[in-house]
């Protein structure tokens, strides 16, 4: 099954008391992500985090869902389709 690359962008409301919800779910899609960055503010009630994740759809689309089921917490993503011949992460 094909994999994409999806760039995912979370917006989190009360960032000091959601942020354990979203790690776990962040934690159970570990295997499909590349890369994460985050703004975390202690001065500011929002947090900014942004995945990039190689995944099929069906498991972009669970990522997804969990996320948005956390309230104050908005999803937002890119996705890039990728050409068979194109690979980001080579097995050895």
């Amino acid at each position: 099954m094909q994999k994409d690359i999806y760039v995912v962008g979370l917006l989190v409301d009360e960032r000091g008391s959601k942020a354990p919800d979203v790690q776990q779910v962040i934690t159970r899609y570990g295997s499909n992500i590349l890369c994460r960055s985050g703004i975390p503010s202690p001065s500011r009630e929002r947090g900014i985090i942004t995945l990039t994740m190689e995944a099929t759809r069906d498991e972009y689309q669970r990522l997804e869902q969990e996320l948005q089921s956390l309230q104050g917490v908005t999803v937002d993503s890119i996705h890039f389709s990728q050409p068979e011949s194109f690979q980001v992460c080579e097995t050895n």
